[in-house]
């Protein structure tokens, strides 16, 4: 009957350089994909961000094309003055609204971070603690 080479010192160090360069391979690897993750976010939040402002500036445009239509419009009915204090009134309570309501929404955002990456490490670590407890 043939019996199993027993284990030496020589084949455990081997074991243990294997396992290093592997997961110092998987470790560079994944790294690789964090990068590659986060760089097509960043193109694609910088398109955004530049679609966003643009779509800003053309807003904030039709917004004083808007402003100057409704004090003209309430000049018809009461003097010029009491109708472009009204309407700068109703603007600021607008924006100070808006400015509450983005503030609670900056506030929960979460921190963009290469999700694929981290959840690859993750499964990496576990299934080498899986095997590590074989």
């Amino acid at each position: 009957m043939d019996h199993p080479r027993p284990y030496t010192d020589e084949t455990a160090s081997e074991l243990v350089k294997r396992a290093s360069e592997q997961i110092s391979t998987l470790m560079r690897q994944e790294l690789r994909l964090a990068q590659a993750e986060m760089r097509q976010k960043g193109k694609r939040f910088g398109i955004g961000g530049g679609l966003f402002g643009g779509a800003g500036v053309i807003g904030f445009v039709a917004l004083q094309a808007l402003a100057a239509t409704a004090i003209v419009a309430l000049d018809l009915i009461w003097p010029l003055w009491a109708s472009a204090l009204t309407v700068t009134v109703v603007l600021a309570a607008v924006a100070g609204v808006l400015a509450a309501v983005g503030k609670k929404q900056v506030s929960r955002a979460v921190p963009p971070v290469p999700q694929k990456a981290i959840d690859g490490v993750k499964a990496d670590v576990a299934e080498v603690k899986e095997r590590a407890h074989r």
